[in-house]
């Protein structure tokens, strides 16, 4: 290279010290450049990587030694300091040697600020050699020349390895053919290389002080080492191979001549042979990732082919397409390919995972982490690098990934200062670290890195640290598959064996993987397609054409849709199992749904009509009762979303459906409903923990993410290591208080009887707004089953204690809840045991109820009230947890719809399937809900039904009442209509709780029973029977035929016989008859 005697004044020289104190922003300095080629070389820089931007240019000269550095580096050195040097392809002549930098880069270190991530060069051009005599390179070191005199084939020097003589030395000549990346096994770093002719391939062995080497020696090149001894590898089958020495040194761009076949090169045997060894134990690799991962969400585009590597075009287009959900597990083998394109995009990097050419995926997480990372720009060169097709559905199709034996080169530096590490994304190399001890398959281990990314987002920070998601998402990987592992990996085998065999080998192609949807994502979707997934006319009944107007609003003002989590279960959102994760917790004040848990991520929250199984002996489905989920973060395997579809319009008729303009307004609710059988807790509340000890099943494993429960993040439950707190008993009765400045806690074990229904009530002052005065609140009748107690620390669900219980007591009293504390409602069972815990209170009276004053002479009939402060906390305890003597209480009474129909009390609590629901009116409240009337017919197994009436306008929305569902109505009104039929009508202590979850399109009601007519004749009971009748017609008593007006019902001969300007009419139909049945009465 020429250089010119004087620099231009614009640049000035910089020191290595300077450099890395003091230039904190990514850089380039080229000598060469002038104003303008440094501007066409930033804009096409940025136009090939949009969203990108270019280097930005500095004057900055650097002049230093290449020396050797730490495991296999390059190092820029002068005197006042040292930084890592990154180059394309140096020469061996470079190394020692003072050198004038006239081009390149400088990446400063990342945020970590650590001393080992510091900043490094990227020699972009050839350096310029300050010292002469380069040009004699090493054959002039002691023993060079001699080497390459007295070189051999490859093929020559595998018979030295067949027989072994101790104390030789070979020189070998060939072209190289695989270089592998720098292993640490036992803290002894190594690299191999393999040389190769016409007939054999011989692996070379590189540690110690030649670790330079792994930057020079590149695929394809002809290279000539000399000084190699034969050595033995241990836990290899090969066992023999070649390795270096201290005098070994490379010559590449070897070109051998004939003259040097003749002379044969023999070393003097004076030095001892060696072996090198590995044990057994050492065949695996141990390295540390430090480095930041990216996050990045791809997005496949086809904008682009490549045309350097047909070889991977061909395997795409051999591919067929398939169809992703009949497509069923299946086992493939990889392709072996090169392959040579540009980084464009960086998936993860902590987890090795980037995007080549904007549509070819990259996995390097099965090779060590290399000090310098992939940035977008970069240009790659891949030797041996194994292509999949379709390993995982949510990354790009065709995935190059590269084992042990696979090379990866850089051969030219980005232009692209790379995008800053992204604080949602993990990428601390967690990922890789946890393939290395587990050896699962690429599959498994690419949806957990696509997982990794999503819950970054959707539960950092609000929920989890950024440390854990990693090892969240693995768990939940294993979760999925089972721990399907592939055994042991041989490192020695993947880098040196013939045929090649390693875990890429062979890998799983399954397309109907889960795929993980956030809260926020689920419901916009949801939300999207309630009112575009049909038309009108597809939520009327068959014969809707034959419906009148206020027939066609009322069908219409409300409708339900249901998906299925699975799509080979029914209708779903996606083609593929969907997936949630989220925390339990109860509703808050803001929520849409006042009387369901809800799952909230860092994105939002959704409703949930949750069930799980009895304590009974029958262990039926019953609402959720247990305290112990609140607060858990977990996967929601199997779910059903509902979208509850309300329409108030006004069309004159069936032809006018098509018409938007009738349509006053409309509104979708969205929710969830799932059994707890279906979860799988990834992070258990300490409550959770007790419960599942009790059971048997102990707390998850030592790797488990623990997330802070909702009492933890209040400051309620700290740790107190104390001595006389872990020595003393923590249950005291109520003779004392608690000494010390400890937390002082206060609880008394009730018993759920009876629960009313959420309803807006006037509540008090201090309410502003448009429902100034209002607040959520319900009620609970308990029973009190011993006093109250006071604890050192918060009891939580611990077992019952003897001090908790009283067993004479009958005391009842009545728990009003209001406000925050409302949202104790979807809980709260009646049947059930809880233990209500004040915090940070030491007196005990707060538990006790007051009753209600009254005057001499007068009997009272009312129970002790107690009104539930917002701090206030409620814990199941589980029949495990309950003394002896509460084992045996009976739940309360439910009954059936059949006897429903055959009791007389006023108020009843009955159990059925619902089996239809329709509004009942079309009117809109002042707060602005309209159809707060409802119907709904409840059936049991019998086939008998009964009607139910419910009036929405004073509770907030109950979601879950729709077909399929069962349901257990409290404190209902049984009346009888004018005909002396049986229905049931809500009112003000009226309650509904979703106990069954089903599917009305699976599990129809059962048929109404076959009956006689003489049971409707001879029964002096006032109900309405809805049975079935076989017979024959004897006489026509009346037949009605006629055209009606389908607005005003009015009789139609062409036109409205009312005048109303309709031009639509309906066809109807009435007949009264005669027929006799089977025992002869008509």
């Amino acid at each position: 290279m020429c250089v010119s005697h004087s620099l231009p004044v614009s640049y000035r020289l910089v020191s290595i010290s300077e450099l890395v104190s003091q230039q904190h922003l990514a850089c380039v300095s080229n000598l060469s450049w002038s104003t303008n080629q440094q501007r066409a070389w930033a804009k096409e820089a940025e136009l090939s990587l949009p969203g990108q931007r270019a280097l930005p240019r500095v004057n900055l000269l650097l002049i230093g030694w290449l020396r050797e550095g730490r495991g296999g580096e390059w190092q820029l050195t002068d005197s006042s300091g040292s930084v890592r040097c990154e180059l394309v392809s140096p020469s061996p002549l470079w190394l020692d040697r003072p050198v004038f930098l006239p081009h390149w880069n400088y990446i400063p270190h990342d945020a970590s600020g650590q001393d080992e991530d510091r900043g490094y060069v990227e020699l972009i051009g050839s350096p310029v050699l300050l010292c002469p005599g380069a040009e004699q390179g090493l054959a002039a070191s002691a023993g060079g020349g001699a080497g390459l005199v007295g070189a051999v084939s490859v093929s020559k020097a595998a018979g030295f390895l067949r027989n072994r003589v101790k104390g030789q030395r070979v020189s070998v000549y060939g072209q190289v053919s695989s270089v592998c990346p720098l292993l640490v096994v036992a803290g002894t770093t190594f690299f191999f290389f393999t040389l190769r002719d016409d007939k054999h391939t011989l692996p070379v062995l590189v540690k110690d002080s030649r670790l330079w080497w792994s930057q020079c020696v590149c695929v394809g090149q002809s290279v000539c080492v000399t000084a190699l001894r034969v050595c033995v590898l241990r836990g290899w089958r090969g066992n023999n191979i070649l390795c270096v020495t201290e005098r070994s040194d490379i010559h590449t761009e070897y070109t051998h001549t004939e003259e040097q076949t003749h002379t044969e090169y023999t070393h003097t045997a004076e030095q001892t042979h060696t072996e090198y060894t590995h044990t057994e134990e050492q065949t695996h690799t141990e390295y540390t990732h430090t480095a930041k991962q990216t996050h990045f969400e791809y997005t496949h585009t086809e904008e682009q082919t490549h045309n350097d590597s047909p070889l991977l075009m061909d395997c795409e287009e051999a591919e067929p397409e398939e169809d992703p959900v009949q497509s069923a597990v299946r086992m493939k083998r990889s392709r072996v390919i090169s392959y040579q394109g540009t980084v464009t995009e960086v998936i993860s990097e902590g987890a090795g995972l980037y995007v080549i050419d904007k549509k070819v995926g990259l996995c390097v997480a099965y090779q060590p982490s290399a000090r310098r990372k992939l940035r977008a720009g970069d240009r790659v060169e891949l030797h041996h690098v194994h292509f999949l097709y379709r390993p995982c559905p949510d990354l790009p199709p065709s995935i190059l990934c590269c084992c042990l034996r696979s090379t990866l080169r850089v051969t030219t530096f980005s232009r692209a200062g790379g995008s800053p590490p992204s604080r949602c994304c993990p990428g601390d190399g967690v990922l890789p670290q946890v393939l290395l001890q587990n050896n699962t398959g690429l599959d498994q281990y690419l949806w957990a890195s696509h997982l990794s990314s999503q819950l970054s987002n959707s539960l950092v920070p609000g929920l989890l640290k950024q440390q854990c998601v990693c090892l969240l998402s693995w768990k939940l990987m294993e979760t999925l598959w089972g721990q399907r592992r592939q055994g042991h990996r041989d490192i020695y085998t993947e880098m040196l064996d013939e045929p090649h065999s390693c875990p890429l080998t062979q890998y799983h192609v399954d397309p109907s993987v889960p795929q993980y949807l956030s809260v926020s994502d689920l419901l916009q979707s949801l939300e999207s397609m309630s009112w575009s997934s049909g038309s009108l006319r597809s939520l009327l009944p068959p014969d809707g054409s034959d419906l009148t107007r206020t027939q066609i609003n009322l069908a219409l003002s409300w409708s339900c849709r249901t998906l299925s989590s699975d799509p080979q279960t029914g209708d779903s959102l996606r083609l593929r199992p969907l997936l949630l994760v989220g925390v339990l917790q109860l509703p808050s004040q803001t929520s849409q749904f006042k009387q369901t848990l809800q799952l909230r991520d860092a994105t939002g929250a959704v409703g949930c009509v949750v069930t799980e199984t009895s304590e009974d002996a029958g262990g039926g489905q019953r609402a959720s009762f247990n305290t112990a989920w609140i607060g858990c973060l977990v996967c929601v395997r199997q779910f059903t979303m509902v979208m509850e579809r309300f329409l108030q319009s006004d069309f004159p008729s069936y032809q006018h459906l098509d018409k938007d303009g009738f349509i006053t307004s409309r509104s979708c609710r969205v929710y969830l409903q799932f059994s707890l059988e279906h979860l799988h807790v990834l992070s258990p509340s300490v409550a959770m923990v007790t419960h599942l000890r009790q059971k048997g099943e102990g707390p998850e494993d030592a790797a488990a993410v623990r997330t802070q429960t909702a009492e933890e993040e209040d400051g309620t439950f700290r740790k107190r290591r104390r001595k006389e707190e872990d020595s003393s008993s923590s249950v005291t009765m109520t003779t004392g208080p608690v000494g010390g400045d400890s937390l002082a806690f206060a609880s008394t074990v009730i018993r759920v009887e009876q629960k009313e229904g959420v309803a807006w009530r006037n509540m008090g002052e201090g309410i502003t707004g448009e429902e100034a005065g209002l607040q959520v609140g319900f009620s609970v009748k308990a029973a009190v089953i011993g006093p109250v107690v006071s604890w050192g620390r918060d009891p939580k669900n611990k077992p019952m204690m003897d001090q908790e219980e009283e067993p004479e007591s009958k005391e009842k009293v009545l728990l009003v809840f209001s406000g925050v504390s409302a949202r104790w409602f979807p809980i709260l069972q009646p049947g059930c045991f809880y233990r209500l815990v004040a915090a940070n209170t030491q007196d005990l009276s707060a538990l006790i109820g007051c009753g209600v004053s009254v005057r001499s002479g007068v009997e009272l009939h009312t129970n002790a009230t107690l009104l539930v402060r917002s701090d206030w906390r409620f814990h199941t305890l589980t029949r495990p947890l309950l003394l002896p003597t509460c084992r045996q209480v009976v739940s309360p009474a439910v009954l059936s719809v059949s006897q429903v129909l055959d009791c007389s009390s006023e108020l009843v609590c009955f159990q059925g399937l619902i089996s239809e629901r329709i509004s009942v009116s079309n009117r809109t409240t002042e707060s602005g809900h309209a159809h707060t009337g409802v119907r709904l017919t409840l059936c049991d197994k019998t086939g008998w039904s009964l009607r139910v009436y419910l009036d929405l306008s004073h509770t907030p929305y109950p979601p879950g009442l729709i077909p399929g569902n069962t349901v257990v109505l409290s404190g209902f009104q049984r009346k009888l209509s004018r005909s002396g039929g049986v229905y049931c009508s809500y009112s003000p202590v009226s309650s509904m709780t979703v106990t069954s979850l089903g599917d009305s399109r699976c599990a129809p009601p059962p048929p109404a029973p076959r009956m006689h007519l003489g049971q409707w004749a001879v029964s002096d009971e006032h109900r309405c029977f809805t049975g079935q009748v076989k017979g024959h017609v004897v006489c026509f008593l009346f037949l009605q035929l006629q055209w009606s007006c389908s607005q005003c019902g009015s009789l139609y001969s062409q036109g409205c016989s009312a005048s109303c300007g309709s031009s639509s009419s309906v066809f109807q139909s009435k007949a009264k008859w005669t027929r006799p049945n089977s025992a002869g009465i008509g």
